[in-house]
């Protein structure tokens, strides 16, 4: 017994110096954007107590559009949107998060940071049910791009429907300069009647369970890089594309037709690059960062390689302006 008080004893007075650590902290509040843009590069120099405020919702929104109709879907999402927001922080900082789960909501959620060290990445102090609203704190000890996403059971649904985000830890020392930051981020969506069938859609979990999705999108979506949607840049410029995968089962062939990558960092680590990639895997609940100059003006297709996904939607466009490089690229007539 004297000894389970003395370890309560330091327990709490490591919450006790921990809290007063944090309370030293400058404090800001995060800085998020949605797909496909990009919070600015972080410019200080010493940690600080992050806040983020996630909002639980339920929306049926566009899928894809039609021509009488458009096809919808009923997602669940983190903010109204899918995938949820693009969050940029600092190693060493320290995330405050709030969750709220309105009170018309018709399920419960939660958060699982794999930035995250601790149980579930968070969700297990994270679960909220309808009308309630929680707030934890979770120090950045790794930098890199990482996955998050909902994981109240069933976790697989939540995560079908449209539950998952992407997460920057930067380094110490920052990021190289870029020219162009891009957030990009591939899904499936499971539904009962088959790819464009206009209306309100339903999940399929038959289709889930098979592995046998009805669309594979970028940014939540058919079309959400294409048209008026496509990313641009510039010749000459560096572009940096953070690319997620929500899954929930699909491994991603990412690849940009026309460009070879200069940097790829896989799997979301920010430690080592490799260099001169065609194409790069992503699984499923993971990131890859890819980086590369622009030489020659053009479109520039992004698809997922494993090919016939372009059937179901896994497709955008990277419009480049300016001059041409007869040097690098032209047609001998």
């Amino acid at each position: 017994m004297k000894r389970f008080r003395i370890l309560m004893t330091a327990a709490v007075m490591t919450a006790a110096a921990c809290a007063a650590a944090q309370a030293q902290l400058p404090v800001e509040q995060a800085q998020v954007t949605y797909a496909p843009q990009v919070p600015p590069p972080i410019t200080r120099k010493s940690p600080a107590l992050v806040k983020l405020a996630l909002n639980t919702y339920e929306v049926t929104d566009v899928l894809m559009s039609g021509l009488e109709q458009d096809t919808k879907y009923p997602f669940w999402t983190f903010n109204k949107k899918v995938p949820g927001p693009f969050v940029r922080v600092r190693e060493g900082d320290t995330l405050e998060l709030t969750l709220t789960n309105p009170k018309d909501s018709g399920m419960d959620h939660n958060v699982d940071f794999h930035a995250v060290t601790g149980p579930g990445g968070g969700a297990a102090v994270t679960l909220v049910k309808p009308g309630e609203s929680k707030t934890v704190r979770f120090k950045m000890l790794n930098p890199g791009l990482f996955v998050y996403h909902c994981a109240a059971p069933p976790v697989t649904q939540h995560i079908a429907n449209g539950m998952y985000g992407l997460l920057l830890v930067e380094p110490k020392e920052g990021l190289a300069k870029a020219d162009r930051e891009f957030y990009v981020m591939q899904s499936e969506f499971y539904t009962k009647n088959e790819f464009g069938t206009e209306g309100v859609q339903s999940f399929s979990q038959e289709k889930a369970e098979m592995e046998h999705p009805t669309y594979v999108v970028f940014n939540g979506r058919v079309g959400a890089l294409q048209e008026d949607r496509a990313l641009r840049a510039k010749v000459g410029e560096k572009v940096r594309f953070f690319f997620g995968n929500g899954g929930p089962n699909l491994v991603s062939s990412w690849h940009v037709i026309g460009e070879i990558f200069d940097k790829v960092y896989r799997e979301g680590t920010l430690m080592n690059a490799e260099r001169n990639i065609q194409t790069t895997l992503v699984p499923a609940g993971s990131a890859s960062v890819a980086e590369f100059e622009l030489q020659v003006p053009g479109n520039y297709t992004i698809v997922d390689h494993s090919i016939f996904r372009i059937e179901k939607g896994a497709v955008g466009t990277l419009q480049v302006e300016g001059k041409d490089n007869p040097e690098v690229y032209t047609e001998v007539k």
